[in-house]
């Protein structure tokens, strides 16, 4: 408990209000994710994930939020900073109705007592109410298809609800609890947009409950770069990035280049690895950042890889900027703020080959035979669903081959052969 707690608590349930995701206990690791990456392009202040699962009790956590916090916080939610929050909070002031319960609060307790004995009478001589029967989960059907290759995709959900006649049905697409399709009862079909590739669990809800759910992969043809702009990005096909080696075209970094605000560009690569384990593999990939000016003079690159049941990134930067640096080892988050990641800061102004080696969850980034960081985590990645390579600005990839730990299966992405 701090002196501020309600303050922070109001400032909380305006941003929760504000993004519409839902109640705050049922986020999970992805959407502390997403509301970093937002907070940082509108405020141009990286709080972690970990830092946002702290401030909404997510991890136990004693210490009261940072004043750099709670401004980032504030001029998310709309105010200038945190003073400007606390000051624009209404009072509470005693009313006089509010005073006229409290004089006559006996009254209206016996009051109440009395109702609620004729109700229960009432109910009682109406006999037990009728209980709603179960649904039968083995007699719905829910399944899904892309419609084509390549993004943006739709795909369409065929369905067969049977009974159920709820007013509350609804098809989650992904992770997101704002990206639902509402159903009618008896509806045989639906269709959902999708604009970045992925591994994806699509839920089928009835009354806010998971009945059925599945898992939906959208692949790309080949490579597949983005400028991530939310929340439609803009698409550049394998033509246009893949000739030898991975790079944006000109036209791409003068947009880049020409943007007053923050704008990331990705490279995809999504299919499916059958053999290779998220678990244990290893991927040899050499980067080099082209564009350091104004906000992205850290020179940010994300090395991301997708599993079906996780993922894992790793965020590299120059030494200086060692505290903007995380690393997600799937249900494990290491923060810059909180933990000495100065290994990761690595200057990417020149081609440099870094090394990630999986094995039994223990993850070891390494450059040159030099170890960058160490750390294991618990729950399963699944197996290998796809790659991204992530700049802040934008970047090369001139090298990419990820292998299982025995070397039965390596996969050269800079081969023409594995497009």
């Amino acid at each position: 408990m701090y002196h501020e707690l309600a303050y922070v608590q109001k400032c909380l349930e305006q941003i929760e209000t504000q993004l519409g995701w839902g109640a705050s206990d049922s986020w999970h690791n992805d959407m502390f994710v997403e509301l970093s990456e937002r907070i940082q392009q509108e405020t141009k202040v990286l709080l972690s994930p970990v830092t946002l699962k702290r401030v909404w009790g997510r991890i136990d956590y004693k210490s009261a939020p940072s004043i750099t916090t709670l401004n980032t916080l504030a001029k998310f939610a709309g105010f200038e900073n945190w003073r400007d929050f606390k000051g624009n909070l209404p009072e509470k002031k005693s009313s006089g109705i509010t005073r006229k319960i409290r004089a006559n609060l006996g009254v209206i307790m016996m009051s109440a007592s009395v109702m609620t004995l004729v109700f229960i009478s009432f109910y009682s001589l109406r006999g037990p109410s009728q209980v709603e029967e179960p649904i039968d989960v083995s007699k719905v059907v829910f399944n899904s298809r892309p419609i084509a290759k390549g993004l943006p995709n739709s795909v369409v959900f065929d369905l067969d609800l049977g009974e159920i006649k709820s007013d509350s049905i609804h098809i989650q697409q992904y992770w997101d609890p704002t990206k639902t399709i509402d159903l009618q009862p008896g509806q045989k079909q639906a269709t959902g947009q999708y604009y970045f590739p992925g591994y994806f669990r699509a839920k089928l809800l009835v009354d806010g409950k998971a009945i059925k759910q599945h898992d939906l992969f959208i692949k790309t043809q080949g490579w597949l770069g983005t400028l991530d702009y939310r929340p439609i990005p803009k698409y550049l096909k394998s033509q246009e990035v893949y000739e030898g080696n991975l790079a944006f075209p000109k036209r791409a970094i003068e947009e880049i280049e020409a943007s007053e605000k923050p704008i990331r560009s990705t490279f995809h690569r999504v299919m499916d690895f059958e053999t290779i384990s998220g678990d244990n593999f290893e991927l040899r990939s050499t980067l080099k950042n082209t564009y350091r000016d104004k906000w992205a003079v850290c020179q940010m690159a994300y090395i991301i890889v997708l599993g079906t049941k996780g993922a894992m990134v790793i965020a590299l930067g120059i030494p200086g900027c060692a505290s903007e640096l995380w690393v997600m080892m799937n249900d494990v988050y290491l923060d810059g703020k909180e933990k000495d990641l100065s290994g990761l800061g690595i200057d990417l102004s020149e081609p440099k080959e870094i090394k990630v080696l999986v094995k039994e969850k223990k993850l070891t980034v390494s450059f040159a035979n030099q170890t960058l960081f160490a750390g294991s985590y618990n729950e399963t990645i699944g197996r290998i669903a796809g790659l991204r390579y992530r700049f802040l600005g934008t970047g090369e990839v001139h090298q990419s081959i990820l292998s299982d730990l025995d070397g039965e299966t390596v996969i050269d992405f800079m081969d023409d052969d594995a497009l």
